[in-house]
Parts: C-alpha cells; sequence; structure tokens
C-alpha cells in the first residue's frame, strides 16, 4: 500500500466527541432559517434529504438550488476547542509509508480547521472535500472516480479509513483495502440508525478497529518485522 486515504469525521477523532452534533444542529438551525419551519420538521426534512441525497447540503441543491458556499460556511462555523490533540495518531500516520489523503464530504476548510485541532495539521498531503466533488458525496462512484484521478491515485495500492460502511462499497470494488472505525464498547455513537450496519461481517470491509492509532500503530509494526 502507498496510499492512506481518511475519511474526516467521526474517523480522525472520537466517535464520542462533540463535534458532529454542533454540525448537526446547525445544519438544522440553517434549515429553520431558510425554510421557516419549527425545529421537528426542519429535523425531520434534513435527515430525509440526508439518506436520501448522500448529504443535506445535496438535497437542498438539487430541491431548491441554495448557495452551496453559504451552507458550507454556516454549518462548520463551529467550536472545536473540545477536540484535543492526538500525539500517538500524528506519529502513526506520519510513519505510514506513502501518501495519507483525507476525503471527505465536508469542506476544505473544516477538514483544515479540525486537523490542525487534532495537531494533525501536518498529516496529509492534501483534501479532496465536497467542492472538488462537485457537491456529489460519497458514496458515489464518480465522485472516487475524481479523487481517484484529482491525485492519481492507484486504488490497488491504497486504503480508505471510514466510519460509514456504505462509503466503503465503492473503493472495495475499485480495489481498494477498507478500514471501518468504529466506536469503543460503550462508547456515544452518533451515526444515524441506518449508518449503523448489523453485522460487520460485509464482504466490502476488509478490516474493523475501534482504536484508529493503534491499528496504524500495528501495521507499522508489522512492515518493520518483514523489512527485517
Amino acid at each position: 500500500m502507498d496510499t492512506w486515504v481518511f475519511d474526516l469525521d467521526n474517523t480522525l477523532y472520537p466517535a464520542d466527541s462533540d463535534l458532529w452534533p454542533k454540525i448537526d444542529q446547525r445544519i438544522t438551525q440553517f434549515m429553520i432559517a431558510l425554510f421557516g419551519l419549527d425545529g421537528l420538521s426542519a429535523r425531520a426534512l434534513q435527515k430525509y434529504y440526508y439518506q436520501h441525497y448522500g448529504t443535506t447540503l445535496r438535497g437542498l441543491i438539487e430541491d431548491h438550488g441554495i448557495s452551496a458556499i453559504d451552507f458550507l460556511t454556516y454549518v462548520h462555523d463551529i467550536d472545536r476547542s473540545s477536540l484535543v490533540p492526538d500525539p500517538p495518531l500524528a506519529a502513526a500516520i506520519a510513519a505510514l509509508p506513502g501518501r495519507k489523503l483525507i476525503l471527505t464530504n465536508g469542506s476544505r476548510d473544516h477538514a483544515l480547521l479540525t486537523a490542525e485541532a487534532l495537531g494533525l495539521g501536518a498529516s496529509f498531503e492534501d483534501i479532496f472535500d465536497i467542492i472538488d466533488a462537485e457537491f456529489v458525496p460519497k458514496p458515489e462512484l464518480r465522485t472516487y472516480q475524481r479523487f481517484f484521478d484529482k491525485h492519481h491515485v492507484d486504488p490497488e495500492t491504497a486504503v480508505m479509513f471510514e466510519d460509514i460502511e456504505r462509503n466503503l462499497i465503492v473503493p472495495h470494488q475499485r480495489g481498494m483495502k477498507t478500514v471501518l472505525v468504529v466506536p469503543k464498547p460503550g462508547q456515544e455513537d452518533h451515526r444515524e440508525p441506518f449508518e449503523i450496519p448489523t453485522s460487520l461481517a460485509l464482504p466490502h470491509i476488509d478490516f474493523v478497529t475501534n482504536d484508529l492509532g493503534g491499528f496504524l500503530t500495528e501495521i507499522i509494526a508489522e512492515k518493520l518485522l518483514e523489512s527485517h
């Protein structure tokens, strides 16, 4: 493997972090202001768009032609002070042989600020965000193809780390190794109910871990043993 591709939210930071709930709440607030709905109705429409379009943003673009930049700027304007640097994860990513990239349905600015708060600001070569994807989110095939083409990634020698199992289907079909990052036992899980698989023994998931830093450290140790 020579290319290591990481999702951002709920993958590079712990599943019980309050970061995604903050973004989720900002999306609801955006929709309340946009449509003049009450909170419950806005929330229900938000989740409908998310489940059917892959992101709420795409649903709003397709059905209402909203400004994507206004949406992204608003929903990612959050306090990240609850995140703490993760030096072991930073060291593990740095020790991986080859290139490291972020592939996110969020914005580049959000990824940069979040990575910086985690002490991972220097860990990645580049970020492929929802704007690079022309607002077509994972798990769409064309989004992965745009990513492969833009960054000259050979999926046969690449690994994808994700917290949403459906986002690993296309990478696995294209030849990537896939790693599903899940919460630790008893840890709060902010994924939607439909995003939580009933089984982890799925054909498009090669590995499962609830400790990304530990998983990467094991890979590095194995590679060191192989080299000797």
